[in-house]
């Protein structure tokens, strides 16, 4: 029987002669995912030997490919000068990513390994917040001042092909004294005459963003705007940059996918398995250690109502029903609330109108659900107070769920606390605890008759 040779040995075999032009060869036949999947598989030195062995550029492509906090790691690894040269192949708004993940004596390295105008692009886009339109935006766009000609812009663009290779070329932006004049697109200017002023075909009052504005108000815009990019300007109206659409998507992605594992109770971010123990043992339980407190806060309610429980031994298959479906509800409140706020629909001090809007919801799922186990407890012991008990403990705790899944997010929110990470495990305890408290108390009031 022929073994079949995994991607990744190739790969290995190809780093181990150092066939460079191997190399890049066995790369351009994978894909995206491929790549990522390949070089997952490499030990740490292999990876960095990978990119040694590349070009800047090809290196550069191959970082794009990589998952975020694999390839951060990959260039804190490296020494200054060769991450300096791969850096200097992304998009501006990498590079202020990259070297903003870094120390500062890191990224400081890094810099002075650079030319010094773009070293100082890199500071300025750094000071930025992530989720702003400066931290988001872009500083590879055309720009040209009004008094420029048709004839000059088209002969630049010529001359300097190879640069604006990378740019996205839909519009060209024009100033007037270092402000920003407006926009025009790349159809007016290549049937215009040559010796037409862009100050006489300059589309003025364009929609533009500060360069303070939040991801929300970005998200907003584009909402509203069909735009593949936006100019972004300061207080002054000096053009900064331009946020593209596309690279707000895949910040939304991002974000979505940090949310995402927070609620799972991993903090800090991405995670790899390429990553060491330590650091995603320490992530995991950071969340699990608080968590089995609370369970055990929870555990406490059912052996206060031990006697009654062991009464009515047949309550015991659906509290972990009671428990599980209220948890389901809460959850599903609290993905609408945490959406809601990263889109800007409801702001942290609105907690009256979601908790009335989930009031409703709740109200109508908790009497379909409480229903539906009340005549399964019925039907199963034959005996209809037992269907009330469970029905009843449902469908009240249904109500709570939604409750504090719809407004927790809004009030962690209002007290500096990540709603994604916190919502999770006070829902689950108050959910598990006032279920357990529920449905023993009502067996309690109807023992005589279960």
């Amino acid at each position: 029987m022929i073994q079949e040779i995994k991607p990744w040995e190739i790969l290995k075999e190809h780093l181990e002669t150092e066939s460079i032009d191997e190399i890049k060869k066995y790369l351009d036949l994978l894909g995206a995912e491929d790549i990522v999947g390949v070089v997952s598989h490499l030990s740490e030195a292999q990876r960095l030997k990978l990119l040694s062995l590349l070009t800047p550029e090809d290196a550069a492509e191959l970082i794009e490919d990589l998952p975020w906090v694999q390839a951060i790691e990959l260039i804190k690894d490296m020494n200054s000068k060769d991450a300096a040269a791969i850096i200097a192949e992304l998009p501006s708004d990498e590079q202020a990513d990259f070297l903003g993940e870094m120390s500062e004596q890191g990224a400081a390295a890094i810099m002075l390994e650079m030319p010094e105008n773009e070293a100082k692009n890199i500071r300025e886009l750094i000071q930025y917040e992530d989720d702003s339109a400066g931290g988001l935006m872009v500083t590879e766009f055309l720009s040209f001042k009004e008094e420029v000609t048709v004839g000059e812009v088209v002969k630049d663009l010529q001359s300097n092909a190879e640069k604006y290779e990378k740019y996205n070329l839909q519009y060209i932006y024009v100033t007037h004294k270092g402000q920003f004049s407006g926009v025009l697109n790349m159809r007016t200017l290549l049937l215009s005459k040559p010796t037409v002023l862009l100050s006489e075909i300059v589309l003025r009052n364009a929609l533009t963003v500060k360069d303070r504005d939040s991801q929300e108000d970005i998200i907003k815009f584009f909402d509203t705007n069909d735009f593949y990019g936006v100019p972004v300007v300061d207080d002054r109206l000096q053009l900064k940059g331009v946020v593209l659409r596309k690279d707000l998507r895949e910040a939304q992605a991002e974000q979505e996918n940090v949310e995402h594992l927070e609620t799972q109770g991993i903090v800090g971010g991405e995670e790899l398995r390429t990553m060491s123990v330590w650091l995603r043992a320490r992530r995991r339980l950071s969340w699990l250690s608080v968590n089995i407190l609370l369970n055990i806060a929870a555990a406490s309610i059912i052996a206060f109502y031990q006697d009654t429980l062991s009464a009515v031994i047949a309550l015991a298959v659906f509290l972990p029903i009671i428990s599980d479906m209220s948890g389901c509800s809460g959850n599903q409140a609290v993905a609408v609330s945490l959406r809601e706020l990263s889109l800007g629909v409801v702001r942290p001090f609105e907690v009256t109108r979601v908790w009335i809007q989930e009031i409703s919801v709740g109200l109508l799922n908790g009497l379909v659900l409480g229903t539906l186990i009340g005549v399964a407890a019925w039907l199963w012991q034959g005996n209809i107070y037992l269907g009330l008990v469970v029905g009843g403990a449902l469908s009240i705790n249904t109500v709570v769920a939604v409750s504090l899944g719809g407004t927790i997010p809004l009030i962690l929110k209002r007290m500096n606390v990540d709603p994604a990470l916190a919502s999770g495990p006070i829902l689950t305890t108050v959910t598990d605890m006032f279920g357990f408290f529920l449905a023993l108390t009502f067996a309690g009031m109807m023992l005589g008759n279960l």
